[in-house]
Order: C-alpha cells, then structure tokens, then sequence
C-alpha cells in the first residue's frame, strides 16, 4: 500500500529541488559534487547503526541518551526535584539586575529554546509516530526529561567558563569551558592541550553549522512553505528571481537582529518564542478539543504501544528508539550549543542558569513535541495510517504532510497556520544560531568590531544563497558535524561534573546561609537601587 497523496498548499520541506534555472542549477551541483563524498563519509562515522534486539539506531543517539541517565543518576534528578526551582529563577526570583552578564534568565532560555524549537518539531515528529507507532511517543518524553540533565549540567558549565569582556558583553559554551575547564581539572602540558584541541574543535563545528544547518537550511525551507502556500512555481514566489528578493529581505530581518548582539537577540526572542509557542500549541489545542472524547484512546495507545510496540519494527524496543532518535536530534541537549546563549545570563551563581537551562528540552520534547504527536494519534488521518503502511514497506515518510493532514482535519486552512509557525521557528533559529556562529567565530578569529562585522556581513550573505540554493550534501554534512561534537562535549562534561557539583553545593549554601534570597522581581529591584 503506498501513501496518499499531499493534502494541498503542503509541502515537504525536507525534500525540497534545488533551484530551478539552469546557472544556478549547475552551481547546486557543482558544490554539491565536492561535498557528496565528505558528507556520505562523515555521515557513514557519525550516523552508523548497531543492532539492539533485532532493531538498528545510531550510536550517537545512545551516547546522548546515555549520558542523559548517567547525568540524571550522579546528580539526583533534578530536573524532578528541582522544577519548581528553576521556573522560580527563570522568574526572575533570585538574581538581580546588577549581577554580571547581558540578559535576563527569561531571556538567555527563550534564546536558547527559539534555536531549538523549528521544523522537527512538526516534521521530525510526524516521522517518529509513523516509523514507531504512538508509543514513540511515550519514549520521547521520557528522553526530553533525561535530557533535561544534561543541559544541566552543560550550561552551568557554560556561566562557570565563560570570559567577561571590557565592554560588559560575555563569551560562553564549550570553547570555553572544554579548554578552561580541563586545563583546571587536569593542570598538566596535556591537559591543557586536550582541551584547546577539543575547544578548536568545537569551535568550528558549531561555525559550520550555524552557517549552513542553522542559516541555509532555514532560509530554504521558510522560503519552499511561502511558495507553496502561495501557488507553486506558478505564483507569486516562483522562479529564483523571486528566492532572491526573498533571501535579501529575510537577511536585512535576521541582520537587524544579530547585529545588536545577544541583547537583541535576548528581547526579541522573548517575544518570538512565547508567540510562535502560543500559535501552534493553540492549533494542537484547537483539535485535541474537537476531538476530546477520543483523547483517553489516544493515551491509551501511546501507552500500550510504547510496552508492545504493535504494528512497528522491532515491536516496543523499536518504538523506544525511534522515540529516544526524535527527542535527542530535536532538543540538542549535550551538543553544546544552548551553553552558548546561557551563558550570558546575569548571575554570580554558575548553577541558577543550569536549573534554568533544564526547563529549554521539556519545551521543546515534553510539550512542543508531544502535542504535536498528540495531535497526530488522535486526529488518526487515513494519511497517517497509509504512510505507517509505507514506511513499513521501506518508503521514507513525509512527516510535514502527516502532521498538517492532523490538523486539517478540524482546520482546513491549518496549511496557511503552518507556513506562519515554519517561517517563525525558522527566523528565531535563524537568530540564535548566528548569535552562535558569531561566538565561534570571534573564538577562531578574535573578537572585534571588524572580525564581528565581517562575521555578520557573511551570515547575512548565507541567508541569501540559502533562499535561492538547497545544497543537500553541505546541509547533511553540516549535521554530521554538528553531532560529532557532542561526542567531544560529552567527554568533557564528565570530565568536568565534579565542577557542576561544586557550583550546586555552593548554591544551595548561598540559600541556606541568607546570602541568595528568593524575592519578586520587584522587590530585588527596589532592593537594588537603595
């Protein structure tokens, strides 16, 4: 049985063509024929399955996840004893305005999260529950809550490395902290080199992506959702003379932004990341009522089919890995990347920001991502159903069209909700990621105005040829890249958790002795300025 055909206005902007005159064509596949070789490679190293019970993952999903449990066990769960905590400091409850660093603790996570949250939380979903049936579900809740260690530990790390600047601007994340941290931990000539090579290291890598994963592939699929809402290659946005006037206007938005640096991008997230979130969950919300009398079914087989895995390879053990896969490439937690943005929050206390941090994957898996595979188990599209046959016989799934034929089932002009809420999580990845970028390259390069100018000058250039270029091979490379790092970050995170521990010990004595108290914003600001 193959799958239906794509509702209308919906297109999959994970598969897209490349451009469509002949130049530019022949550009695409020009680059494309340098990278297809690296990229196959790397992926081949950084992607490779192992078997389990039958049922093939990558590795690298094993080690994120690993490192999740790990974390979660050595530190005692905190992100369950803890919760309420960090949605107190996230309020702004026990830091103040005078503390060192640029942005709020609000904003250093709306920042973070608005790098996070984006296509896979709509398409990567809908690729999840038809490979691994509804308990995929189940099982990526379960490893965005794992998940929430890790970014835990990661970001406290990322405010205990970072470097304060003259100018009152800070510099985080794991160039920093794997090359401070080890040389502190290990004072020896190794140590020290280890953990310059591992900062280099990371350092590119997150350049890399920003630059392609985080910019190109954005601009691109924002920019194939317009086009389709609006007609096709016949409408208004057809043709590449079209892409390029989008891919400028798109640069000049995104330019505006990152040229303020974090402080801009801090107040504009905290006001894109609420909106975009509020969109969409109202959309999930919207169907989940119309259909409330048959939500206790929906539970009822995300439930059972996490423990039987009916109807999917590898039975339960498949529907865990195709869950624990969604939640580990959809929140980044131990890529090293959110440190970047947490690290400029204000705070004497390195821990505060990591209690804060693990509230970042719960958005972003255990509800961003669970209302959307809510969504699709109880709308139950025949489209889903076929597409689960499909994938069954070897097809790959089309997991924006699943998704959207879930929504359209209550919301026939769900596709145009759609286009709004791809080009919004889009622009604030955008954002964030050349906030980061911008951070690895001054780390490379030197930090100045004209390093940092030049930095934005060519980010903004990317928009553009993002808008008008598909490039798949530098894209799947760009997440090869971006994934190896975690195998590097991770390591430096155990190396350096009995640091995490000094900063949480020290924390909780702050509380205890009076010197750290919990007060309404208000309150600490009155208590400030007198």
């Amino acid at each position: 049985m193959t799958a239906a055909a794509p509702p209308p206005a919906v297109v999959d902007v994970l598969a897209q063509e490349g451009a469509s005159s002949g130049t530019l064509s022949a550009i695409e596949d020009a680059i494309d024929a340098v990278f297809t070789p690296v990229s196959e490679g790397l992926s081949a190293v950084v992607f490779a399955e192992i078997p389990l019970f039958g049922v093939s993952f990558p590795w690298i999903v094993g080690w994120l996840i690993l490192a999740a449990l790990i974390f979660t066990v050595v530190f005692r769960a905190p992100q369950f004893r803890s919760f309420g905590l960090a949605v107190r400091i996230a309020r702004g409850r026990y830091t103040g305005d005078d503390e060192p660093g640029e942005i709020s603790h609000f904003q250093a996570l709306t920042s973070a999260v608005s790098g996070t949250v984006g296509l896979g939380n709509i398409a990567g979903v809908g690729v999840a529950v038809t490979i691994g049936g509804a308990g995929a579900t189940f099982w990526m809740i379960v490893a965005g809550l794992l998940g929430m260690c890790t970014k835990f530990v990661e970001c406290t790390l990322g405010v205990r490395y970072r470097e304060h600047h003259a100018d009152g601007t800070v510099s985080g994340g794991p160039m920093h902290y794997l090359r401070r941290g080890i040389a502190e931990r290990f004072p020896t000539a190794f140590g020290r080199s280890l953990g310059k090579v591992l900062a280099g290291l990371a350092a590119v890598f997150i350049l890399f992506f920003g630059v392609a994963g985080g910019n190109m592939f954005q601009a691109n699929q924002t920019f194939a959702q317009l086009t389709e809402v609006t007609g096709g290659e016949a409408g208004l946005l057809g043709g590449d003379g079209a892409a390029l006037v989008f891919g400028v206007l798109l640069a000049l938005l995104v330019g505006a932004v990152i040229f303020g640096g974090i402080r801009s991008v801090g107040r504009v997230t905290s006001r894109l990341v609420p909106a975009m979130a509020i969109v969409y969950v109202a959309a999930c919300l919207i169907v989940l009522l119309v259909n409330l009398p048959l939500i206790p079914a929906a539970v009822g087989a995300i439930l059972g089919g996490a423990f039987t895995g009916a109807g999917v390879a590898g039975g339960a053990v498949g529907a865990l890995i195709v869950g624990f896969q969604r939640a580990a490439f959809s929140n980044e937690a131990g890529l090293g990347s959110s440190p970047i943005a947490h690290s400029a929050v204000k705070t004497r206390h390195p821990a505060t920001e990591g209690y804060v941090a693990m509230l970042e994957p719960f958005v972003d898996t255990v509800v961003v991502c669970t209302m959307t595979a809510l969504t699709i188990v109880v709308a139950d599209t025949t489209f889903w159903r076929d597409a689960q046959a499909a994938a069954a016989a070897g097809e790959d799934p089309s997991g924006v069209v699943v998704t959207s034929s879930a929504f359209e089932t209550v919301l026939p002009w769900f596709p145009y909700v759609l286009t709004l809420a791809v080009a919004l999580f889009a622009i604030s990845t955008m954002i964030t990621w050349g906030y980061y970028g911008q951070k690895a390259w001054t780390y490379l390069f030197g930090r100045s105005t004209l390093s940092e100018r030049l930095y934005q000058a060519v980010f903004c250039l990317f928009v553009v040829i993002g808008s008008v270029l598909t490039l798949g091979a530098v894209l799947d490379f760009a997440d090869a890249v971006l994934f190896l790092l975690a195998l590097f970050n991770i390591i430096g995170l155990y190396l350096l958790a009995p640091v995490v521990k000094q900063e949480v010990d020290a924390f909780r004595a702050a509380r205890r002795s009076g010197e750290v108290v919990e007060m309404a914003p208000s309150e600490r600001r009155a208590s400030t300025s007198a």
